[in-house]
């Protein structure tokens, strides 16, 4: 099973929709707790990234018998230099998103955390592609 979404730039209501509904179809296959959670905060703290500095882009999630496969799109700007990007508490995000409580300069590094592989590719002026593999603890239902 595979499913996309569109992540709209600087649309912090839509942004983390998408986290929200895999997370509860994660649940409904019987996936176990802390998984979900590992997924849903990597996918949530892409969706950010993808708002806040990519102008908006693409979320595509596929689904195996042992996996979850996450790649993130955006045809923003693109990281210069991507392991000071990778930094925990490095940010680019502007006094304006500080503001509002995002830009801790702590997404790439969640995401990395909580993923079993994690892959980063990023050309300065076409953008950032972020692929993301958990491997699954199936529960019985």
């Amino acid at each position: 099973m595979k499913l996309s979404y569109f992540i709209p730039g600087m649309d912090f209501n839509a942004a983390g929709k998408t986290s929200a509904e895999v997370k509860r179809l994660l649940a409904q296959l019987g996936i176990d707790q802390g998984t979900v959670k590992r997924i849903a905060i990597a996918l949530y703290e892409g969706e950010m990234n993808i708002a806040i500095h990519g102008g908006g882009g693409t979320a595509e999630i596929e689904f195996t018998p042992n996996t979850v496969n996450i790649n993130l799109r955006d045809d923003g700007p693109g990281i210069p230099d991507i392991e000071l990007a990778m930094t925990e508490g490095y940010s680019t995000a502007s006094d304006e998103i500080r503001n509002m409580g995002f830009g801790a300069g702590m997404g790439l590094p969640n995401m990395k955390r909580n993923s079993d592989e994690f892959f980063i590719e990023s050309t300065v002026g076409r953008g950032t592609t972020v692929r993301m593999v958990f491997h699954l603890n199936m529960q019985p239902l």
